[in-house]
Parts: C-alpha cells; sequence; structure tokens
C-alpha cells in the first residue's frame, strides 16, 4: 500500500487522488526497453574507447550471472559521447581469458533510453565456477572481466570469501581499500549502500566532484560516470562479481519513502527526482531485470543464496520507511519511535523476508542491509539519545524481527551494516535493556570506505557508546572494509583498515579479526 507522501504536500494544496495520478504517470517507463525493441542500425567506428567505463558482473546463482557494461567515449559528457540511437553489442563467456572455449554468448541492445546500459542475465552455467566474459561492439572490445557463479542449491562449500563495503565518498578519499581487495582471495564484494554522494563540489577537498547538488538524470549518470572512472573501484567491478544495495546517497540525504529531509520541496519534484535516481542506479549496477525501475519505484530487496553455506537476504530501509520520528537524528526512544505503525522494511518487504528466513536450508543467514539495528545509545544513561534514522527509530519493527529470529530458531543470523563511518561488532539481544537477554544474532557494521576523510581518530561519543552499551563487542573509527571467511563450522571477519585516505597509495592492516562459532550467537575477538 502506498504510503501518504508527505504532511507538507498539503502546503501545495495537493489531494491524494491527484498525486496517485502523478504516481500513474511517472512510472510509464516502457518496459519494451528491456526487450531491445526497435531499429538497430548499424554500429558506428569509435575514435575512443566505448568501454570506458569498464564491466562488472553481479546478482550471482548457481547456473548464472549478470554481466554489464555501458557505451560511452565520452563518458563525463550528457549522453556519454554517444549518438541517441540503439546499438547491437555482441557478448561471450568463456572459461579462460584466451576465450579459446566460448561456452555461452550472444548479442544484446544498448538503448539511448537506458544511457547505452547493457545487463545480460548469462544462463546455462556450471555452479561454483570461474569465467571470463567481454562485449563488442563496432571496431571496439571491452576489457575482460572474471566473475564466479554461486554453488549449487544443496551444495555445502568448504568455504565462502567475501568483503562488505560502503559510503565511497568521491571527494574525501581515494578508492585503496578496493586495491587491496583485489589482492585477497574473494567470491563476492558486498556493497550496503552510498556508492555515490549526491552533493555538490566543495572545496579544499582530495579530490572534487562535477557540478552542483546532482537532480536530473543526466547530472546523476555523469556523477555515477566520475566514480566508475576510479581505476580501483573500475577494477574491482572487473575481477569480483558483486551484491549491491543502497542507501540514502545514491538520491538524497536521510530521506524516507516519499519524504525529503529538506522542507518546501514539492513531491512532485521529490518524484521527479527520486525517478532520475533509481534509474541512473540501475544503469550503472550489475542488477537483474526484476530490479527494472517502475518510475520513481524500483525493487532492490532479493536474496541471493551460496548453497547450504550461506543465504544473503538484500535488504532496503530507505524505500518504504515511514518518515523518521521525532524530528529525525539522535533522540530517546520514546512518542513516534515506539509507534507500532512506525516501519523500516515496510509490511510488504517485512513479510518477503520472513518468509525467506522460514524457508532457509542454509547455515548463515545473513541481513544485507544499510542502518545500524543494534540500539546503540549515544547519550548518557540519564538521558539517552539514539539515532532515530536507524533500526532503533522503528523499535517496533526491530523488537518484531529480532522475536521471530528468536522463536523460530533460524540459524545463524548475521546482520551486516553500513552507513556510520564506524566499525562496530555488536550482540543483538532480544532485550537490549536486559544484560541477561538471549543474543539472537550478531551485527558486524562496516565503517566507510573514504567517506569522513582518514578517520582513526578518539572520539569521546564513540568511547562513551562502546562502555555504556553493553553488547557492543568493539568499535574503530578508521576507514577500510571488513573481510569474512565463511565455513560449517565458523564466521571469521577481519577489520580491514586503511590509515589513511587523503592521498593514493594507503597500505592495509588488520585491525581487529571476529569469530562466529556455528550455532554460538555472539562474536568473539580473536587478534
Amino acid at each position: 500500500m502506498l504510503q501518504s507522501p508527505n504532511p507538507r504536500s498539503h502546503r501545495y494544496g495537493i489531494e491524494r487522488r491527484q498525486f496517485l495520478r502523478y504516481l500513474g504517470a511517472v512510472s510509464a517507463i516502457p518496459t519494451l526497453a528491456l526487450r531491445g525493441e526497435g531499429q538497430v542500425n548499424d554500429p558506428p567506428r569509435f575514435q575512443s574507447s566505448p568501454f570506458s567505463l569498464g564491466v562488472a558482473s553481479g546478482d550471482p546463482e548457481p547456473d548464472g550471472i549478470v554481466i554489464w557494461t555501458r557505451l560511452a567515449p565520452k563518458p563525463l559528457e550528457p549522453g556519454g559521447g554517444m549518438d541517441p540511437r540503439p546499438l547491437t553489442v555482441r557478448w561471450e563467456v568463456a572459461t579462460t581469458d584466451k576465450f579459446t572455449h566460448v561456452v555461452r554468448k550472444g548479442t544484446a541492445q544498448a538503448l539511448p533510453q537506458l544511457g547505452h546500459s547493457i545487463h545480460v542475465e548469462v544462463q546455462g552455467l556450471l555452479p561454483h565456477r570461474w569465467y571470463f566474459y567481454r562485449f563488442h561492439v563496432g571496431n571496439a572490445t571491452s576489457p575482460i572481466g572474471r566473475t564466479r557463479t554461486a554453488p549449487e542449491l544443496d551444495g555445502m562449500p568448504d568455504q565462502f570469501r567475501f568483503a562488505f563495503t560502503s559510503c565511497q565518498h568521491y571527494e574525501t578519499g581515494y578508492f585503496d581499500g578496493y586495491k587491496h581487495m583485489h589482492e585477497e582471495n574473494l567470491d563476492l564484494i558486498v556493497h550496503l549502500g552510498d556508492y555515490i554522494y549526491e552533493g555538490a563540489s566543495q572545496d579544499g577537498q582530495p579530490r572534487q566532484h562535477i557540478g552542483t547538488e546532482i537532480k536530473s538524470l543526466a547530472e546523476y549518470r555523469i556523477r555515477y560516470s566520475q566514480y566508475r572512472l576510479d581505476p580501483m573501484l573500475q577494477d574491482a567491478h572487473r575481477q569480483f562479481p558483486w551484491l549491491v544495495t543502497w542507501d540514502d546517497h545514491e538520491f538524497d540525504n536521510n530521506y524516507a519513502n516519499l519524504v525529503s529531509e529538506e522542507d518546501g520541496i514539492s513531491p512532485e519534484a521529490f518524484l521527479q527526482r527520486r525517478m532520475n535516481a533509481y534509474q541512473a542506479y540501475y544503469e550503472f549496477m550489475p542488477l537483474r531485470r526484476r530490479s527494472f525501475p517502475q518510475g520513481p519505484h524500483m525493487t532492490l530487496y532479493r536474496g541471493c543464496r551460496y548453497g547450504r553455506l550461506a543465504n544473503f537476504q538484500v535488504l532496503d530501509t530507505r524505500q518504504y520507511r515511514t518518515d523518521q520520528p521525532n524530528g529525525d537524528h539522535q533522540k530517546p526512544m520514546i512518542a513516534k519511535a515506539l509507534d507500532p505503525r512506525g516501519t523500516i522494511l515496510g509490511e510488504r518487504q517485512e513479510h518477503w523476508l520472513m518468509s525467506r528466513l522460514l524457508q532457509s536450508q542454509s547455515q548463515w543467514n545473513i541481513l544485507a542491509q544499510q542502518v545500524m539495528m543494534a540500539p546503540l545509545n549515544r547519550g548518557l544513561p540519564e538521558y539517552e539519545r539514539f539515532s532515530m534514522d536507524q533500526w532503533p527509530g522503528y523499535e517496533t519493527s526491530r523488537k518484531r524481527l529480532l522475536k521471530f529470529l528468536h522463536e523460530r530458531s533460524v540459524p545463524n543470523p548475521v546482520v551486516l551494516t553500513g552507513d556510520i563511518h564506524v566499525n562496530w561488532v555488536n550482540d543483538l539481544q532480544l532485550d537490549f535493556r536486559d544484560e541477561a537477554s538471549p543474543v539472537v544474532g550478531t551485527e558486524l557494521v562496516g565503517t566507510a570506505l573514504t567517506s569522513g576523510g582518514n578517520g582513526g581518530n578518539a572520539i569521546a561519543e564513540y568511547e562513551r557508546a562502546a562502555k555504556q552499551n553493553p553488547f557492543v563487542r568493539w568499535y574503530n573509527s578508521n576507514r577500510g572494509y571488513v573481510s569474512c571467511e565463511v565455513t560449517p563450522n565458523s564466521w571469521t571477519s577481519h577489520f580491514r583498515i586503511t590509515p589513511f585516505v587523503d592521498q593514493p597509495g594507503s597500505p592495509i592492516q588488520t585491525k581487529a579479526s571476529f569469530i562466529i562459532e556455528n550455532g554460538k550467537p555472539g562474536a568473539h575477538q580473536i587478534a
């Protein structure tokens, strides 16, 4: 059910029926774009590579993978330097990077209405295998990408290795974390949101955005292109399959469903911008057809299963939530934060998640999502302060999910979180106010890849929070990513840090490592 857009809409005299008619109008992106219908002309000869943004793959399944590219010989110009006409692109998948044994090949159409992006859902591959892929158009051939399919649904791999990260503000640092991921034997990279930042260029930063705050589709496309031109980010996409979800900065800071953080934004302008942001996100990510945007709506929550070892539930905590309670920011957990009608997932997504968890046959059940689930009191014992943008701002939703995990005995729940530019390791208790309450699962919070600058500084608020919240096992304010080794018996997380991001060339260090044992919720530090 569509939730009310924003009480502010009454300032513009817009009634609900008018608003719904508007939603219908902006949802009319033709789905024929996925089928690639229309006249296809002979491809041109390119003076510079149309594959400047590289290649990518994602959403692995046992028998297939999505492979992606976007044609853009001039990626930082409107239209990417392409004529507004469709082009036929050839693709091929092989067992070696020499392409001596091509196992799948075909053609796809790069359409101007989708920014000449290509999303090929390759099928008929073998499970748990590395493959290589590339694209051809006209006189140009793309870089060679490497990807890996998921294990068989009933398979139990000995080990699964992945890294997760989030919050990669281009202006505030260099993406050396990805360079170090290249050196790890990963099966997958998981990105938990804030892939781009929407703000205007700021002086005095290590790097600068192009232009002002982005709102149009052309502006979003250029911003994504600027990020994807980073060689370390582009190479990480080329070498590993990705599993992605968004947070807020892919669109607008701290938005909630149909509510902007900024006062005075009409619902028409808000939804037009959201439509632009969602389409650009789809165009630049290796996503399946199931995530194709429908105007200002896009179904991003989905599952990804690694046999009977690990089962990802990829969540969207932005698009369906009710407005942040009590005026957002850090407030006591009172009033609307306890409203039983408040929701961070929305009814449909929450029911989908519970159904997936009930049917899961995997040893480890992973919630890949955006904002902290543990109710971290950042205030004082006598004056508590919780983030209203995180799960504690939706306490009924939070408690309902934890109770479900506990009462249904869901095996080994692990929550992966981004957003806040600080590492945390948290026990997820059924009742956080009772130290004796059962531990239901573990939350691993990844720091920012670059957002917030170098980090690593001691912050009194974090130190106080770590001491006064008994469920906190560890915290750290450096930049970096988390590398995870998952086996049938244990889950080991290595918190990798880059000591600086304000210049290129940072080394990598392991700040701490934690282990979760099968059947024993809660993490324990091992290094």
